[in-house]
Formats: structure tokens, C-alpha cells, sequence
């Protein structure tokens, strides 16, 4: 067995897991983050790839974002992440990186200076690799308007995870097939719009880098922009790694992948969607009409916010609201609650619950007023 390193601040592991299904890669994200929390891990630069799968965001429904009937006939894994943000798919030829760090570390509390923190730093590793890329908020990398990679983050606590991926070669027809969209957007028209809004490195370098060049340019972006020395490891160590078997245990299950269904009941459910800066929301309102009561809200999208628990914390708190009362419930819940939202505020929130009720049939709107007179 070989001597642990004695990490300091200055230093940033360097960790290499390879090619992974999409469950080992999500419970290491877990069991990074968890033990970074703890003081179990190192400052560190996680370098992955995955069999083809498709990833919902943490606060999304699998259903809404993915043909879920193609992933199972194609063999394409259906996994959800602990970070924010959209459906995306992930196969060989793009890799993904990973910073667990806290926030002294990047000197900001702040979400969105974080992501710009961070992009900066990533849009400079690609740009060594001989492309002219730029990060574009809220968590973009672009080359000429066309999107390169795509990022997104965790929190938990002090900690931070911050996660992109480089898309060194890709299948856009794959992608808008797995991805629950209008069929229209699948022609062929479609596709070749598609293609002209992302890019990859195969297209502008005419043949796609070595990985290990990827890496080390990325590396050494991360190193020169928040001066660390890199430390390379082989693997994870003696306290993540029972860490992470348990981690895999839960996530390798389907309560855990399609944890986010609509509700269930007898009543009908008002739904709406909403798009605002930091992404797009849907909202379903089950409401007992006679009484005028919310009796349960379901909210899902592709946004980031921090603890990831506060969907969960709202959703609770708007059982059984008169309609009258939901605008200050909400107001209430925002006072009281400490959360961290990136390009989002509560008004979204409201927005998206208040177009679900006003998509009421109107006749029964009339018909309950009458009984109500």
C-alpha cells in the first residue's frame, strides 16, 4: 500500500476514472462532494467518460425530458444527476470534467461569479487545444456562437462541485432522438440547424485530440488560474472509496432515477410552463376547485439552486393553500429559507404557479363562482 500525500491548500488532485456507466459516474459525484464536505477529500480535478446515456437534471421528470421507449430499445442508460440544469446525452466521444473545491478556494460565494470563475478558466484549457472558445452565461462554453461544452454545478455546505463537458466528437441525431422534443425538430432540417448551434472539437480541428492532450490542457488552465500545483492520483482514497459503494447502491435504482413523477390523485392537474433567465420551469397545480385549495404543487426544470432539497421544502409548504393565500405562502417560504438560486428569483417561482391556475377551464371557473354566490 503505498504513503497518502499530505495534501495542501495549494495543491489539486488530479483523478482519472475512465470510462464509466452513468450510475458510477454520478455516485462518485456524490462521493466527491460528500467527502470534500467532511474533510475526507482533496481539492480535486475529476476527469470522466460514459457508456451512452442520457442524464436528466436533478430537479427535472424523466419522462417529460427523455423517449424513454428509445433509450430502453437502444441500450442508452437513463440516469438523473445531483447537479441542476437540462437533459443531456453523453457517449465516448466527449469527456467530462469535474472540480470539488470549496469556496475559499475560488474566493466567491456567489453562484454566478463561480460559474464565471470557473468557465473562464475552461474556456482557456480549450482554447489551448487550438479553438477560439468563450464562455457565455449562464453556463456556456462557445466557439463563434456555437456551443462547445455545457456546465453546471452542486453545493453542499462549503463545498462545490462544478461539472462541465468538451465535446470532442458527436452525434447530433443520437442526441435530438433521446431527448424528448417535438417530433418536427428531429427532421432533417432540424438536425442541420441543430449542428449549426454546437460544435466539437473533431469539426474544428479536422480529427479529434488525444485525450490525454484534452486533459492536460485543461489541467493546466485549472492550475494556472487558481494557482495550485497538480498532484495525479490513481484512484479514490481509503475513505471515499466504501464512500462510494454506498453511494452506488442507492443511485443504481429506479426510485432514485424517476424520483420526480407528477402527483397522483383523483384531481386534475393544471400544469404551465415558464422561461425565464436561469432556465425553464414547468409547474402542475393539483387543486380541489370546490374549496379553491391547492392540495399539492409539483415543480421541475432545468434550473440550479442550492440546497437541492428546496423544491422539496416548497412543494410541502403549498399543501392544502387557498389559492387566495398562495402569493404570501411563497413570500413566507422565501423569508425563511436560505437558498442560493443562479439567474432565478422567487417571482419565478409565483410566475409558473400562477400561469397553471389561470390554464383553469374557464366554465368551471364561472360554475364555481355561481355556487359560491
Amino acid at each position: 500500500m503505498g504513503v497518502e500525500v499530505m495534501w495542501e491548500k495549494t495543491h489539486l488532485r488530479v483523478l482519472d476514472t475512465g470510462l464509466r456507466r452513468a450510475a458510477e459516474n454520478i455516485a462518485l459525484n456524490r462521493t466527491l462532494l460528500e467527502c470534500h464536505q467532511a474533510g475526507d477529500s482533496p481539492h480535486t480535478l475529476r476527469f470522466l467518460r460514459f457508456t451512452p446515456c442520457a442524464l436528466v437534471g436533478f430537479h427535472q421528470n424523466v419522462e417529460q425530458a427523455l423517449r424513454v421507449d428509445h433509450c430502453r430499445a437502444e441500450g442508452i442508460h437513463i440516469q438523473r444527476r445531483i447537479t441542476g440544469g437540462g437533459a443531456i446525452y453523453f457517449d465516448p466521444g466527449q469527456i467530462g470534467w469535474e472540480l470539488y473545491v470549496d469556496r475559499r478556494f475560488l474566493g466567491t460565494a456567489h453562484m454566478g461569479e463561480i460559474a464565471r470563475r470557473i468557465c473562464e478558466a475552461a474556456a482557456d484549457g480549450i482554447r489551448r487545444l487550438g479553438v477560439d472558445a468563450r464562455y457565455r452565461p449562464r453556463n456556456d462554453i462557445e466557439v463563434d456562437g456555437r456551443k462547445i461544452s455545457g456546465t453546471g454545478g452542486a453545493f453542499d455546505g462549503n463545498a462545490i462541485m462544478y461539472q462541465g463537458t468538451l465535446l470532442i466528437d458527436f452525434d447530433v441525431e443520437r442526441m435530438l432522438r433521446v431527448l424528448r422534443i417535438p417530433a418536427e425538430k428531429c427532421s432533417d432540417k432540424a438536425i442541420a440547424s441543430a449542428r449549426e448551434r454546437v460544435t466539437n472539437l473533431r469539426a474544428l480541428l479536422g480529427e479529434p485530440p488525444p485525450l490525454a492532450r484534452v486533459q492536460s490542457a485543461l489541467a493546466g488552465a485549472f492550475a494556472e488560474a487558481f494557482q495550485v500545483e497538480l498532484v495525479p492520483v490513481d484512484d479514490l482514497n481509503p475513505r471515499e472509496q466504501p464512500h462510494f459503494a454506498q453511494a452506488l447502491a442507492e443511485i443504481d435504482r429506479e426510485d432514485w432515477v424517476y424520483q420526480r413523477h407528477r402527483p397522483a390523485g383523483g384531481m386534475p392537474l393544471l400544469e404551465a410552463v415558464h422561461r425565464c433567465p436561469g432556465g425553464l420551469m414547468r409547474a402542475g397545480v393539483m387543486l380541489d376547485e370546490a374549496r379553491d385549495i391547492i392540495r399539492q404543487v409539483w415543480i421541475t426544470g432545468d434550473f440550479f439552486v442550492n440546497p437541492r432539497r428546496m423544491l422539496v421544502d416548497l412543494e410541502a409548504s403549498l399543501k392544502e393553500t387557498p389559492v387566495a393565500e398562495l402569493e404570501a405562502n411563497i413570500h413566507r417560504f422565501f423569508d425563511a429559507y436560505r437558498v442560493e438560486m443562479l439567474m432565478l428569483s422567487r417571482e419565478d417561482f409565483l410566475q409558473v404557479l400562477r400561469k397553471a391556475l389561470d390554464s383553469r377551464d374557464p366554465a368551471s371557473t364561472r360554475a364555481q363562482t355561481h355556487a359560491a354566490g
